[in-house]
This record gives structure tokens, sequence and C-alpha cells, in this order.
């Protein structure tokens, strides 16, 4: 192709649009970067490459093309019409999400939503495009529900019943006939079923109640009400606790057999005040030449539940135990979580074992993998624990001590190695007796929590490299993997920039070691500054989601090449996974199918996302219920987040977090700087930036919506 003719200069925006199309005509399946356009049809003058991304960059508005990258195009063959996943945000600002693609969402008017809820599978149709708007669809039919059920409380008026659903982007209550109310009654709480969806706007939502779950505002009604909402269990079926209840807890002479013993090597267990399910023990000997051996003893619960059993299958189906704020919604049942598999202290019980051989500077000199029977010597709190590394006597100071001079060792180790040094406090409640909060305060991290978390990070990334660390042309076994992905790179960056106003820095380029040390750096810069909690937010939006696969990339946060869960089954599904895995691999037996593996990974992440949502709401619901006390009352506050909507604060005294609404920031017409994280006032320039220190007044407590409203009393 000649350069005056077509990639030359003198080509015109009409003609290289043509040749643009026609080039993507001939392959429309593929995908092309810049780089295969440019070369394609020879534009190999700078301006002809900027021409180029301009007209791709028009076609695509027009949907002639469809971005797959920011430098890389295919041709649209999805046409004006496409099917994805509704998003309903409370705004009105609802979007579209193709399927299959990282097209940008794309937005859909309340008015043209046909009333689709959040998460619901839908067909839109694309609408004429104007001059300097945004894409726009319009919902053509809803092809499949997302839920049918929710939670709410029962209001009844006259003759007419209606729930209105809690926690939920439902754009209106459900209306229940009183012959389907059930027996519920006024303020009740409970699950309703949709029976019928309107057909246009005059129509109702149309339901049933199905469970009563309690009276609104009853402590157990409203735990129950979290749980369901989310879809989550509150009972366990019966037929698993007789499953359970019939299971044996005798150690047969069979076991004591093929097992190695360490009844007689000291051994404890270092758990929360309140922990009653024991799922990891450490043992300490002391061998000749200066050397230790450090046991890490895991429950053996694939022992007891056996695959594709009655609770196998309910444990599946849970994939993790949930923590409430005053409860335990277990993976397993009772008898097993808190009774037969929990290594109680002075009870011989069956575990896996990751046995260290180890130097006095926690070097690992030789490791094996074994079944044991072992026999806790005791059960230390973590505050237990502590005051012995405080220095205070008590029995087995010296064994304890020693356990945390190797796990300080290993923790130092794995920082210099590049490990992310996120430290983050967690909120916790003092509860009465009738579950209502008393004191509401963070739980600081210290030794005694170290101590036990190396030991087992050690464990789980030792087991995970045996299986996925194989010798060149060797092929790794399937093994469920924790895997964490690099930061993403245009919210580091923005991290960057955001930081440089309080005078700190960052790389964002160069080696991954060079840029976690970066990282780590910043961290302990802030220790202890009025920005921590501000820079560590937005450092924590950077980082991306841990999650379960069986296709390994690492783990990022903490610097593993391999990493796996192995320490935790009576809590986590994936780590009896990695059990029976690592059983059948000692025993000889052959790789495991993986795409099996990979859906069971899936489903766990997705359960432990929806655990952690369940978790966070009974926080919010306690911390809203702990302050209805203080309302009128006045507090100083920090800003802890920036929204379009509005600025959170948190409570410098008891750390709960509320909002003050943009209604009354009323001094001026504020806008959303969301590069910055504030809001500026476009008249006066006042500015609401993350960090900034207020006086607030507690205007409401809506427990219901479990919302805390401030309003400022001084900036």
């Amino acid at each position: 192709m000649g350069k005056g003719k077509k990639g030359g200069k003198r080509m015109t925006k009409k003609q290289l649009t043509d040749l643009l199309v026609a080039f993507f005509e001939k392959e429309p399946n593929r995908t092309f970067t810049f780089k295969d356009i440019f070369r394609g049809l020879h534009l190999d003058t700078h301006p002809l490459k900027m021409l180029a991304i301009d007209v791709m960059e028009e076609l695509a508005w027009d949907d002639v093309l469809s971005r797959v990258t920011e430098t890389s195009y295919t041709l649209n063959l999805k046409g004006q019409t496409m099917e994805g996943t509704f998003i309903r945000k409370r705004t009105g600002k609802n979007s579209f999400l193709p399927d299959g693609t990282d097209q940008p969402q794309i937005f859909v008017a309340e008015r043209n939503s046909m009333y689709a809820l959040d998460g619901d599978r839908v067909r839109v149709t694309m609408m004429a495009r104007r001059d300097h708007h945004i894409r726009e669809a319009v919902v053509t039919e809803i092809l499949e529900r997302k839920k049918s059920q929710f939670v709410g409380k029962v209001n009844i008026e006259h003759d007419v019943a209606y729930v209105s659903p809690e926690g939920e982007n439902v754009y209106r209550d459900i209306v229940v006939p009183k012959r389907s109310l059930h027996k519920a009654q006024n303020n009740d709480k409970v699950i309703v079923r949709v029976v019928e969806w309107p057909k246009d706007e005059k129509k109702h939502i149309v339901g049933e109640v199905v469970a009563i779950l309690g009276k609104s505002g009853d402590n157990n009604t409203e735990m129950h009400a979290i749980l369901a909402q989310y879809g989550l269990p509150y009972v366990y079926p019966k037929n698993v606790e007789e499953a359970a209840n019939k299971i044996s807890a005798e150690i047969t002479p069979e076991d004591y057999a093929e097992r190695e013993d360490f009844r007689e090597v000291f051994t404890c267990t270092i758990d929360p005040h309140d922990a009653k399910d024991f799922d990891d023990a450490l043992s300490l000997r002391t061998l000749s030449d200066g050397l230790y051996e450090v046991g890490v003893h895991i429950a053996d619960v694939s022992h007891y539940v056996k695959e594709g059993s009655v609770i196998d299958k309910e444990a599946q189906k849970r994939a993790t135990s949930i923590y409430l704020v005053d409860r335990t919604i277990p993976m397993l049942p009772e008898r097993l979580c808190n009774f037969i598999c929990s290594l109680r202290p002075d009870e011989e019980k069956l575990a896996y074992s990751v046995i260290f051989t180890m130097t006095d500077k926690a070097e690992v000199k030789d490791w094996r993998l074994r079944h044991t029977v072992i026999r806790s010597d005791r059960r230390f709190t973590y505050e237990e624990a502590q005051a012995l590394i405080e220095g205070h006597d008590g029995e087995y100071k010296d064994e304890v001590n020693t356990l945390w001079h190797l796990a300080r060792q290993l923790r130092d180790k794995r920082f210099e190695n590049g490990a992310v040094k996120f430290d983050r406090e967690e909120m916790r409640f003092d509860i009465d007796s009738e579950g209502v909060p008393v004191r509401c305060y963070f739980k600081v991290s210290k030794e005694a929590n170290k101590l036990i978390e190396e030991f087992m990070l050690l464990a789980n990334r030792t087991v995970a490299e045996s299986i996925g660390k194989v010798k060149k042309g060797g092929k790794a076994k399937t093994l469920p993997y924790r895997i964490h992905d690099v930061p993403d790179l245009t919210k580091m960056e923005t991290l960057r920039d955001f930081i440089v106003k309080f005078g700190y820095k960052l790389k964002t380029a160069g080696t991954r070691s060079a840029i976690t040390r970066s990282l780590n750096a910043l961290l302990t810069d802030i220790q202890g500054k009025k920005e921590q909690k501000l820079i560590e937010t937005v450092a924590l939006r950077a980082m991306m989601k841990a999650k379960y696969s069986v296709h390994n990339i690492g783990h990022y946060g903490l610097a593993f090449d391999y990493y796996t869960h192995f320490t935790s089954p009576i809590r986590r599904y994936p780590d009896t996974m990695v059990h029976r895995l690592l059983t059948r691999y000692q025993n000889g037996g052959r790789s495991a199918n993986a795409q099996k593996y990979e859906d069971l990974c899936e489903h766990s992440s997705d359960m432990e996302l929806v655990a952690s949502q369940a978790e966070r709401d009974s926080i919010k619901y306690k911390m809203v219920e702990f302050m209805q006390r203080f309302i009128g009352q006045e507090f100083d506050a920090h800003i802890s987040g920036v929204a379009s909507y509005g600025i959170y604060c948190e409570i410098d005294e008891n750390h709960c977090e509320g909002m003050v609404p943009m209604r009354d920031l009323n001094d001026d017409y504020y806008e959303f700087d969301e590069k910055n994280y504030c809001l500026r006032g476009r008249r006066r320039r006042n500015k609401y930036s993350l960090g900034d220190a207020v006086r607030i007044k507690v205007a409401a407590a809506n427990i219901d919506k479990r919302q805390l409203d401030f309003v400022l009393v001084e900036k």
C-alpha cells in the first residue's frame, strides 16, 4: 500500500474510516491491537496513527466497534441488542454490564429499566446516540431474576399489607395479600417470596410470607434477618445434625497404629477468649545441635467428614463459617466443630500435621507431612499468651517465648522478601446477656496473634509448594490455591498522586519487590500520623481481592509464589479439599479433575464474599443499636469516606461511623472530586477531604436501614 495513496498524509478521515471498517470486517471475530492495525493498514506516520485512534473511538461511540482494552478493538457483532447484568443504584443511575466483555457499564435511566432489580439478567436495546451524550440502553426483557425472596418488615395499613425489603435496591415495597401473610403480624420481620412481578409501572410486586423471623428489633430476629437477606442458613438441617450425632469420637487401635504420635510432646492452642472450635495447635520439641521441632497440627476434619456424605454436601454448600457480632454460624454441625474435631485441651485428637525442623534463626532444615494423634497440654487465650511474651510469669512461659522467638524471625524474613505490611484493626463489641452492645472498640493484633499467624502461613506455603513447585518438565497436580493478584496499576498511580499532598512518595514502576518495598515504607511512615487511616484506606482500594483457584498466580500480599489454605478445615471448605487431595497424593493417587475443583474454588470465593458482607451488616446493626442512646450528643470525629451523596465521619472515641448527607451541606453547592477523595464547594471553595477533623452531632439512628445520620457542628 503506497504512502501517497492509502498510508500517506493525504488520506482523508472518510477514507480512513472506510479502510478501518473494511479491515475489521475481514476478520469479524478477531481483536486487533493498535500495532496490528497500524501494521495491517501501513499507517506509518504519527498523524495518521493519531487520526486512526480518533476514528476508532468514534466508531466505538457509534457501536460499530467494541473497545476491548485501552489499546484494542473488535467489530461489534452484537448490534443494538445485548444481554448482560442489570446494576441498580440507589441514586437512580442504573447501568447495564454486557456479558463476556470488558466494556464499560452502559447507563440505563429508571424510566427505561423495566423495574429490573440489581443482579437480574436482562436483554437491552441500545438507544440512538445523541451528540455529546453518554451511551444509553433500554431494558426490553428480564431474562432471569437474581432473587425472588427478600427480607423485610411487615406493615399493615387498613386492609393492605406490604413488606419493605431491607438492604436491597428494590424500587418499591412488596404487597402481600392478607391470605398470604400466614399469621405474620404488624412489625414482624419476615422472608417474603415474590409470586407476581409487575408488567408495568402501575402494577405492584406481589408476594407471600414464607417464614416469620420474629419481632422487629429483637436481637435474634435481626441477626437471622441479616443471614436470610444474603440467603445464608440460620438453622442446621435436622438430617445433617442426626448424621453428625452418629459419628463416633473413638480413636481406634488402627488410628494409633497408622499415625505419628505427638501425645507426649508439648502442645498448645492459642485462640480468642470466646473460641470453641480449636482447629490448629502448635507443638515444640528441642532437638540436638540447637535445632527445634515445631509441629503445626490441624484438626483432621476429612477423617470424619467423608466426601459426598450428607455432612459434606452441607459443608460444601456453606463453604465457610459465618462470624456475626454475637454468634457463629458454623460450617459443620456443632458435634464436629466444637467437640469431635476441636483440638480441646487434655483430650486425644486426630490431626493432620506439618512438622518442621528449624534452627534458632527459624531456618527450615527439613519438614514432613503426617497424619498424627495429639494431646493439647494447654489452651491459651491470646491475652494469656501475650502476657507471657511481655514477661509475666506463667505455665509454659519458656515454650511460648521460644515459639514467639521463631515466629518473629519468620515474620521479619517475610517482609524482607516483599510481603505487604497491612495490619487492619477490626471492630468488636462487648454484648450483654440480651445481645445489646455496651461497648465498641477496635481489636489490635499483638504478638500472640502474630505468633500463630506466622506458623500457619509457613504451613500453608509449604504444602502448596510441595504440590505446585515441580521440576522442569514435570506437571503439577490439581490443588486449590489461595491467590492474590498484583495491585491495579491505575489505582496505584492514583494513590501515588494522592499522597504527594502529604509529602510522601510511592514507586509504581519497576520490579515487584521494589514497588512493595516502597509501599511498605509508606505504610511505616504514616504510622501514628493523622493521615494514617486515610492513606491506608486508599492503599487498600488499590489491592485486588484474594480468592481460591486451581490456577496458581501466587499471592502478592504475602509475597509467596505458592500458597494455599490448609490450616482451618473446621471453618473453611477449601482447607478440607486441600486435606483430601494431599492425602490422595501421599497415597499415590492421580491428579484430581481440575475443572471440578475450580468450580468448588469459585463457589467458595463467592460464599466467602457473601459471608463477609453479612458480617459487616451485623457490625453496622450493632453500631447503630449502640449509638441510639447518644442521639443529640456531640463528638469529635474525622472524615472517613467521601461520596457524591455525602461524607462519612468516624467518631474518634468509639469508632462508630455515620453519614452527613449532601442535603445537610447547605452552605454551598458541593461537587465530588473522586480522584482526590473530597467534596469542594463551587462558590466558596470550602473543601471536605478524607481525614479532616470535624465535630458532629448524632441526628438519627435508623436501625432498620442500619444507618447513622450525623450533622456537622464545626469543621
